[in-house]
């Protein structure tokens, strides 16, 4: 069934890009109403924004949406990884800034306002996205493939020439709340050199050790190190999670990402949309469980259900 919280919950922090403190605050939402972004600092013009797939006007440094008017609200994966982490499908995101606090560069700190507040149980099924034939974006060496599976699954590889990060891989089946133990905690990473080139550009101005993992040619410069060995598969994996959220409702399949990022993982969702034989929507009733027991769904018919996930 879908689920929203129990009651309003505010948060303020850095942004990471902008350097300034950002304030949001998360309340119930109705059935069926979705994921949706209010800046509240904007009175001019329409500043309602829904979290979906085809509202990604930038995936160059993090996950952008926008409306038409222009209106965009950045760096909102870790949240949105957060939100189905939780099994939240219905809020309202108010907020006064073009981007969503870092906090410590993971979804953790989110799950545990998230839990503070309660999560309640609403009246109708949740909305599943069932990728029904494989589907791969590729740029070089870089993919995103969609495929079939009876569980969500995230399965991943990166390859760095830093030593500290190297070749990493991990594969989770998104089920029993294993993305709170598994992967919520993982933060996000840069190389110092990088660190040094966006700040030069006017970005980053927000981001320091305590809400990223920074790495130099001596290895992971943060006091503390790393929170698990591959800490930095396991963030990209929490993107993905974030990302693919946006597909308007709970993604049912396999994902599996190499030396993917924002931008594959939306392009990815673009392609699976843009074939209506290689997906369809389902409703459903119970959780998803290890087998496809707890899977009870409603199929509709496809050109319902393609007007229902692109809008």
């Amino acid at each position: 069934m879908q689920h929203t919280l129990k009651k309003a919950v505010s948060i303020s922090n850095v942004g990471l890009h902008s350097g300034k403190v950002v304030n949001i605050t998360i309340y119930p939402a109705n059935v069926d109403h979705g994921v949706v972004f209010q800046r509240i600092d904007v009175l001019d013009k329409n500043n309602i924004i829904p979290a979906k797939w085809n509202n990604v006007v930038d995936t160059r440094l993090c996950t952008i949406i926008g409306n038409e008017d222009g209106v965009v609200v950045g760096t909102i994966e870790h949240l949105m990884a957060a939100f189905r982490g939780c099994g939240i499908d219905n809020v309202l995101v108010e907020i006064d800034a073009t981007e969503v606090p870092i906090l410590d560069g993971s979804s953790g700190e989110f799950i545990k306002v998230f839990e503070e507040a309660g999560v309640q149980v609403q009246s109708k099924p949740r909305r599943a996205i069932r990728v029904l034939k494989e589907v791969t974006y590729a740029e070089g060496d870089k993919s995103v493939t969609l495929s079939p599976s009876n569980v969500p699954v995230y399965a991943g590889q990166i390859d760095y020439k830093n030593l500290a990060i190297g070749t990493q891989h991990y594969e989770i089946k998104l089920v029993n709340g294993n993305f709170k133990h598994d992967l919520a905690d993982c933060r996000t990473f840069c190389l110092l050199d990088d660190v040094e080139k966006m700040q030069a550009n006017g970005l980053a101005l927000g981001g320091s050790l305590d809400n990223a993992i920074v790495v130099d040619d001596a290895g992971v410069m943060n006091e503390e190190g790393l929170r698990c060995h591959d800490e930095f598969i396991r963030h990209k994996l929490l993107d993905a999670v974030g990302d693919l959220s946006l597909c308007g409702g709970l993604f049912y399949g396999r994902y599996e990402g190499i030396r993917a990022g924002h931008t594959l993982n939306n392009k990815a969702l673009h392609a699976l949309f843009a074939d209506d034989s290689a997906w369809d929507m389902v409703d459903l009733y119970l959780e998803i469980d290890e087998t496809d027991n707890h899977l009870y769904q409603t199929k509709v018919a496809m050109v319902g259900s393609n007007a229902t996930a692109q809008n």
